[in-house]
């Protein structure tokens, strides 16, 4: 199966690729964590039941023993409601929560990784493909060029040293064309690998628009929508619930429990039953535990102000990302114009130099050098057009808005209802149940994200690109624009800012 267009990689990618549909499934595990502790607030019943054989020797007068013997059944029923567990329920409520928030976000990360891979790989097979026959067509012109040699040479209007020049960068150029093919085979089997089906005849991929103007407005979103930033605060949030789940083993626990049962038993010669109903209020705590439960309370506060530093780390590293993505897709993005230009003249400059050598005014070294240059200047725009389309989904991944919906809309990922709500119809008794577990959460502190400490966060810098105003452009690829040398020169000499010499030291 082969795929042509990028809603078609992509299609395929989110059905099949294997690392986001085991991260999907662990997500889909974790939710049950929830209900388990919501469970703990909900009645527990459990039964006991026994079946023995039971022999006993009874003494009458002077010495005389009687024996008596039988199976004995027995059974009881427990019920435990708890009633206020001083916040160690609610903790453990909050803690899954927080393993759940977790979990989303690093199935967003995957998700958004594989979108901008997958767009990176079909990218990449289109760049690649072109290097192919950039080196295939600057193998047609130098061997052209020997051909031309060749016949001059037999005329004897050129050298041997002339014809072994040309014959070297036509060997030059065939090895070009064998390191061109390999980097395509790489790019191709790297694009079958993330999406499971194999390129056809890629379509020129759509160009994502960025949807801030600024690094400061992109740092504005990402610090609500990037993944690493939701994990950073999810992490901060479930050390923080186990601090309040230690703290809580010290204090008293109330609990409703009932129990119900019979059970037989000998009485005199004569087996009886039994049986017995009783309901307690049963308060516990703990007393004194040789200060074990202080050192699990310290330990677990440093464990959350090490999380909580960590939100500021993710900062950091969001900021830096966003900033070297913003400078790189301004650069790629300004520097296209200036290389569509420059091949458009090395192309003009060869085809002139060509019919200069036929007329004796140009040598074959003078031919091969242009040549080398179209060559570089091809590969260049090849290479910097590929740059600024994954520059934009590096740039949208740096602050958050990197998803399925970017390129293929009808593909549903993580921010929907997808991972469901396993807990529903699993929290207990109705009323009591949710009363317990809101009772319970009095004594919890806040479990709103905590702002970040960290002071040596400033701007990022971003890049200032001298030059034409960088200007949003059309999808699809950039043609470069024709351009008379005449027309470059005023254009250039005229619009170019001045250069100011370096100072003296």
């Amino acid at each position: 199966m082969t795929v042509s267009s990028l809603d078609e990689a992509l299609e395929r990618a989110y059905e099949s690729n294997p690392q986001l549909l085991a991260q999907q499934a662990k997500l889909d595990s974790t939710n049950y964590r929830l209900p388990q502790a919501r469970a703990r607030s909900g009645p527990q019943l459990s039964f006991e039941a026994t079946y023995g054989y039971q022999r006993e020797n009874v003494e009458q007068l002077f010495g005389n023993f009687v024996a008596r013997s039988g199976w004995s059944p027995a059974a009881s029923a427990i019920l435990t409601q708890p009633l206020f567990t001083f916040g160690r329920n609610a903790a453990g409520e909050r803690e899954a929560k927080a393993q759940i928030a977790y979990q989303r976000a690093a199935l967003q990360a995957t998700e958004q990784q594989l979108v901008a891979q997958t767009y990176a790989a079909y990218v990449n097979v289109l760049r690649d493909r072109a290097a192919q026959n950039i080196a295939r067509e600057n193998l047609q012109l130098l061997e052209r060029e020997l051909r031309n040699n060749a016949s001059r040479y037999k005329a004897r209007d050129t050298t041997r040293t002339d014809v072994q020049q040309v014959a070297t960068r036509v060997e030059i150029g065939r090895a070009q064309l064998l390191q061109a093919q390999r980097s395509a085979a790489a790019s191709e089997a790297l694009f079958q690998r993330l999406v499971g089906a194999r390129a056809g005849d890629l379509a020129v991929p759509p160009v994502a628009t960025i949807p801030f103007g600024s690094i400061e407005d992109g740092l504005v979103l990402a610090e609500d929508r990037l993944p690493v930033m939701k994990a950073a605060y999810a992490r901060e949030q479930l050390s923080r619930a186990e601090v309040e789940g230690v703290k809580a083993e010290g204090r008293i626990r109330v609990d409703l429990r009932g129990r119900a049962g019979f059970e037989t038993s000998l009485v005199g010669l004569q087996w009886r039953q039994r049986s017995q109903m009783s309901g307690q209020v049963v308060l516990s705590g703990s007393v004194f535990q040789s200060g074990q439960l202080t050192a699990r309370i310290h330990e677990a506060e440093a464990a959350n102000d090490a999380d909580w530093r960590l939100i500021d780390q993710a900062l950091r590293e969001s900021r830096a990302e966003l900033a070297d993505a913003w400078n790189e897709w301004v650069s790629a993005e300004a520097s296209l114009t200036n290389l569509g230009t420059a091949m458009e003249l090395a192309r003009q400059a060869h085809e002139g130099a060509v019919k200069q050598e036929q007329l004796g005014m140009r040598t074959t070294l003078d031919v091969l050098d242009l040549a080398r240059d179209l060559l570089a200047a091809q590969i260049n725009y090849n290479a910097t057009l590929a740059t600024a389309r994954t520059a934009r989904t590096r740039l949208l991944a740096a602050a958050g808005l990197l998803d399925w919906s970017t390129f293929a809309p009808g593909l549903v990922g993580a921010d929907s209802d997808r991972p469901r709500e396993v807990s529903r119809g699993m929290n207990g008794v109705p009323l009591l149940s949710p009363l317990v577990r809101a009772v319970d959460r009095l004594p919890l502190g806040s479990r709103s994200d905590r702002t970040p400490r960290d002071a040596g966060v400033g701007r990022a810098p971003a890049l200032a690109v001298v030059g034409p105003t960088l200007a949003e452009p059309s999808s699809g690829d950039r043609e470069p624009a024709g351009d008379d040398i005449d027309a470059y020169l005023d254009r250039t000499l005229t619009d170019a800012p001045a250069i100011e010499d370096a100072p003296p030291k």
